[in-house]
């Protein structure tokens, strides 16, 4: 069957441990986030003749070096110098960016040695832009490679290894306070009996605040595991003082993108849709319909969106839930995001409406396009925090380019308004920033993040609503918790409401300790949920 939503599925995915960070797709799977941007410039790009493009990528396609075991056996019959070759013409070709490539020697010690795939991502990383926000980061924070195999276990299979723990860092240094955000149903983690808030001691002996790069190693093998079968045992203690000793063993782990979908009432007895949802996957869309047509059933006109956790995926996603929310008499004739990418690609900026027809994508295809339930609600809660990115920011902004008010609840999101094409070459799938795009505004300018504010709604990136930390006390869902519990309260009174003081304080702990010294523990997180995907062309 013909893929009748192959020109709108431009959408987004991203990182909850403290930020956002870089995801990956199949072979040709473009993909994409929401934003303005510098689209480049028609000239060459910059760096000497020498280091720039040596003609089509085309040329140098799938001619792999014998010691990549990523790419298939038959196609290890070049060099890991022609490997570049495909990926510095890639460049040249899709980047954003183009014109701001850095001139990078391909013969550098970084990019050469035994391990091919990382030389090669050794040198990916050397050809983003050093190009700055606002604010002063890293303007592609994102961009990034993985190999296709693990994309496709997640996008296509909801599979990802781990124990089913989402991990949340207060701080890289210690204190770290690490803690359980979420358990995946079914998963090793629930079997374990581990639970939301459990807060981490240690693992295989090692304290969660080592400081020395040893100790950090330790803690990353074991918190966020790149193999099967790995065992490590951990201790961690609970609000109520209890400590908790469990071995844990990596294993496949099924997601569940839509956990919860209940209905909730405010103080004042006024009922409202709460949806968590994590991850914007194939799977996903199955059980966004399934609670949005109960929530439709019952007759809803208020709804909370627990976006906390989601990092994006697949655009066509967030484009179907607009449409769930907003309604097709609200959203006919709207774009849903509009694209534009390099000089060079001028031909392929595009408009996007809003998909009101289901997909149930199988082999990159739709399968089955049905009308999609409509709440036609003019006002979303959306819970969000760092780990709010790329296809989430995404659905914020094309809801608000067709005038529906979303209260932001929570804190800054990640700030990722671009997207990307996965194109596979030897078993690994590189993802250079390749578009940006706007709302039916126009506007798509957070690069540093959505920010909710209790002052009006400016039709930027700050939005108005409710600043309040994550709440560890309560499980996702209790109507106490503090991100819940203040959109509930500002359902009833339309300001922010002033939280019971313990629930203040649980949520807005947080160490102001710098860890002077200590070396770091970045949050890690499958790439491939830190993005936005559009569905091949």
């Amino acid at each position: 069957m013909s893929n009748p939503i192959r020109g709108v599925a431009a959408l987004v995915l991203g990182l909850v441990l403290g930020g956002c960070g870089g995801g990956g797709g199949p072979a040709g799977t473009p993909m994409f986030g929401g934003s303005s941007g510098s689209s480049g410039s028609s000239g060459s790009s910059s760096g000497s003749a020498s280091f720039g493009p040596a003609g089509p990528s085309s040329s140098f396609a799938q001619q792999c070096a014998a010691s990549n075991t990523l790419a298939a056996a038959n196609l290890r019959t070049s060099t890991l110098d022609t490997e570049k070759k495909w990926l510095r013409a890639y460049f040249d070709e899709a980047y954003l960016w183009r014109d701001q490539v850095p001139a990078v020697d391909p013969s550098g010690a970084a990019y050469g040695g035994s391990d091919a795939y990382v030389a090669m991502d050794n040198y990916f990383q050397a050809l983003k832009t050093t190009q700055l926000t606002d604010s002063g980061r890293k303007r592609d924070r994102f961009s990034f490679t993985i190999s296709t195999a693990s994309w496709n276990a997640l996008f296509a299979d909801a599979v990802e290894a781990g124990y089913g723990i989402e991990w949340k860092l207060t701080n890289t240094t210690p204190p770290r306070q690490i803690r359980i955000a979420y358990v995946e149903p079914g998963s090793p983690a629930e079997q374990a009996g581990l639970m939301r808030g459990d807060q981490l001691v240690s693992v295989d002996g090692t304290s969660a605040d080592a400081a020395d790069q040893a100790g950090v190693d330790a803690l990353n093998a074991a918190l966020f595991p790149s193999a099967l079968n790995a065992p490590h045992s951990f201790v961690f203690t609970r609000a109520n003082g209890a400590t908790v000793n469990r071995s844990l063993t990596s294993a496949n782990v099924t997601k569940t993108p839509v956990p919860i979908a209940r209905i909730v009432t405010t103080p004042a007895g006024t009922r409202a849709g709460y949806l968590v949802f994590n991850d914007h996957i194939a799977p996903s869309e199955a059980q966004l319909i399934t609670a949005m047509q109960g929530f439709q059933a019952q007759g809803l006109r208020e709804l909370v969106l627990d976006l906390r956790y989601n990092g994006g995926g697949y655009l066509y996603i967030a484009s179907e839930l607009a449409t769930m929310i907003a309604g097709t008499v609200a959203t006919s004739g709207h774009n849903f995001e509009s694209l534009t990418y390099n000089a060079r690609r001028s031909g392929d900026n595009t408009s996007t409406p809003f998909q009101s027809k289901s997909c149930y994508l199988v082999g990159n295809n739709c399968t089955n396009a049905q009308p999609l339930p409509a709440l036609n609600l003019t006002r979303v809660y959306v819970l969000a925090q760092s780990g709010t990115c790329s296809a989430s920011e995404t659905l914020i902004n094309g809801l608000r380019g067709v005038n529906v008010d979303v209260v932001l609840v929570g804190g800054k999101t990640c700030g990722k308004p671009y997207g990307f094409t996965a194109r596979d070459n030897c078993g690994v799938s590189y993802l250079p920033i390749e578009f940006a795009g706007v709302n039916d505004k126009g506007f798509g300018d957070y690069a540093d993040g959505f920010e909710p504010t209790a002052g009006a709604d400016t039709g930027k990136r700050f939005v108005h609503g409710c600043s309040v930390g994550d709440d560890f006390a309560h499980a996702l869902g209790d109507p106490s918790e503090a991100m819940l519990a203040t959109a509930l309260g500002h359902l009833d009174k339309g300001s922010c409401p002033v939280l019971p003081g313990a629930a203040a304080a649980t949520m807005h702990a947080q160490s102001t300790a710098t860890g002077e010294g200590a070396v770091p523990l970045l949050p890690r997180r499958h790439p491939g949920r830190s993005n936005a995907v559009l569905l091949p062309r």
